[in-house]
């Protein structure tokens, strides 16, 4: 049986690969929200613990766990991580999506 497979590397962001709206918040909800699921792995808490730790309901962090991040700002999840005692720093990096939109704001 004879495979034919083409390699195409992706962009770093998998929502902007398929196509989705807004996939730069989705990808950084994403980013966020495995953080928080790494923290809370770590400390080995409950979503009813975490509740308890921060005063964040434990639905959010069940939603949270769960990927169901639509709900979510990013300053929410910001919060969120800064509840569970987590330094943030963010950094923007701004590049243009085609040339031709370059020559159009230049």
């Amino acid at each position: 049986m004879e495979d034919d497979f083409e390699l195409i590397h992706g962009s770093g962001n998998v929502f902007r690969d398929f196509g989705r709206p807004n996939a730069n918040v989705e990808q950084a909800r994403a980013i966020i929200a495995a953080k928080i699921i790494g923290i809370l792995d770590e400390c080995k808490l409950s979503t009813r613990e975490a509740e308890r730790l921060t005063g964040v309901s434990h639905s959010e962090f069940s939603r949270i766990r769960n990927a169901r991040l639509r709900r979510f700002t990013l300053n929410r999840m910001i919060t969120i991580l800064e509840k569970l005692d987590e330094d943030i720093e963010v950094d923007v990096i701004f590049k243009p999506r085609h040339a031709s939109q370059q020559e159009v704001h230049a």
